[in-house]
């Protein structure tokens, strides 16, 4: 007898992944590729987008041949802010312009001198000026900076609505991709912004598609319930959203850390847009107030510059125990050396501490290590403290890759002494968070309530900054 599964694709900027889960949530087949970028017509890096279409139409055929599996479902998450355009036939054109991609000076000033100053347009989208990581604004570039493609585009679609477009042949739009600090949507009128329609960009986008429904889909004789997709951050709340009652905020780290409040509905203040604050879109259609930390890339990069210092491997940090001695000893007789934040309080978000400090006063590895996560984590504290306040969070869980690093977890835990602070263990939080969303539609049984292991951490000590 098959097994009903749900197919769900997760793609990350540098692995991309299938899932298949079975009606406990638990994955029963799963297949990881790597991809490598390619360059846009600019010379830029950018996602090869031929390869990841190809890649994924092919998988998701041999799967369905697979003789133990009644595949039922299909749903994906994706990164977020990454426009695909397709053109009168229907098909891609132009590139997947990377996020990080540099803005046109000119382009800019074209924007904010025409609708108007930069924090006035960030607090009413809930998006920090972030250039090409503003979808919308890469979308208002490419109408001046590249007016042949733009006249060429019929449809822009978010990246999971693509995804989820090439088996459906719907073009539509998901609450979550477009709340995602796109400057596309008004937050405090509950749609597009005025912008939008000025330029006519509200034209080139599908219709919204609640994020919890599914579209009846048959694809290769096969029928399937498919949803729209999502973008991975409010992908990955959901499992906590339906396992927890009790406000808490949630950590998720990786390339970024994240700290993501379902329970703070206060509209974003200019401050709090200064320090990189957001909102993301609950895929229900509430706002969540959000913050973002580069700690995840900034943690790859020191350690990368760490084992050059001290002629390790890259990855020696994983073997690096928690010394709270170690910890002491920094906090009562931190070497500064040309450390430019010495006595500021509050240090900026927007760049590491770490990296201006002077590696040659440190005497060991595992002592500049230690440093290296108390200054991460001294920043954690400030990102994580603006979606905390005056809500009645008690509980902070923390996901992704920091959620297995003892120095990270145990500063967390002293960090924020009156919260209790888990690190959370589950099975794919984003590719589950995009099952779970459509649960309904494919599966009668009751969601399981064990997909999240929990590990306690304990505070041994109030953080000093």
């Amino acid at each position: 007898m098959k097994t009903p599964v749900i197919a769900i694709f997760d793609i990350g900027k540098t692995n991309k992944k299938l899932f298949l889960f079975n009606e406990r949530y638990e994955i029963v087949w799963e297949r990881t590729e790597p991809f490598e970028e390619i360059v846009d017509d600019d010379g830029d890096p950018c996602e090869d987008l031929a390869r990841l279409t190809n890649w994924v139409q092919t998988l998701l055929r041999d799967v369905l041949e697979l003789p133990e599996f009644d595949i039922r479902a299909l749903n994906f998450s994706t990164y977020g802010a990454s426009l695909v355009y397709l053109s009168e036939e229907s098909r891609p054109i132009g590139y997947l312009y990377n996020y990080l991609k540099p803005y046109p000076a000119g382009v800019r000033k074209k924007f904010y001198d025409t609708y108007g100053d930069e924090t006035t347009l960030a607090m009413q989208t809930a998006s920090p000026k972030l250039d090409s990581l503003n979808s919308g604004l890469m979308l208002y570039r490419i109408k001046y900076d590249k007016p042949k493609l733009f006249r060429k585009i019929w449809y822009a679609l978010h990246l999971p609505q693509y995804m989820s477009y090439l088996f459906t042949g719907q073009v539509l739009s998901d609450v979550t991709s477009i709340g995602c600090h796109t400057m596309f949507w008004d937050y405090t009128k509950n749609q597009y912004h005025d912008w939008v329609f000025a330029e006519k960009l509200d034209k080139l986008l599908g219709p919204i598609f609640t994020s919890d429904s599914v579209l009846n889909a048959i694809w290769l004789n096969h029928p399937l319930k498919v949803g729209v997709g999502l973008h991975d951050s409010s992908a990955a709340l959901i499992p906590y959203l339906a396992s927890f009652q009790e406000p808490f905020v949630l950590i998720s780290t990786g390339t970024w850390s994240i700290s993501l409040n379902p329970f703070n509905t206060a509209p974003l203040t200019a401050e709090e847009l200064q320090y990189d604050c957001l909102s993301f879109m609950h895929y229900k259609g509430q706002p969540i107030k959000a913050s973002r930390l580069f700690a995840g890339y900034e943690h790859e990069q020191q350690t990368k510059r760490l084992a050059a210092h001290f002629n390790t491997a890259d990855n020696y940090y994983k073997q690096v125990d928690y010394n709270p001695d170690l910890i002491q000893y920094l906090r009562e007789s931190r070497p500064n050396g040309d450390n430019r934040f010495e006595g500021v309080k509050a240090p900026p978000l927007q760049e590491s501490l770490f990296r201006h400090r002077d590696l040659s006063v440190f005497r060991t590895y595992e002592e500049a290590y230690h440093q290296l996560m108390l200054d991460i984590v001294a920043q954690q504290l400030i990102s994580t403290n603006l979606v905390l306040a005056n809500s009645p969070v008690k509980r902070i869980f923390v996901d992704g890759g920091f959620s297995k690093n003892p120095l990270y977890m145990n500063l967390l835990a002293a960090a924020f002494p009156d919260t209790e602070v888990f690190a959370a263990s589950m099975a794919q939080a984003t590719a589950l968070g995009s099952a779970l969303a459509i649960h309904p539609h494919w599966n009668s049984k009751p969601l399981p309530s064990d997909t999240i292991e929990l590990k306690h951490y304990a505070a041994t000590g109030r953080y000093a900054l």
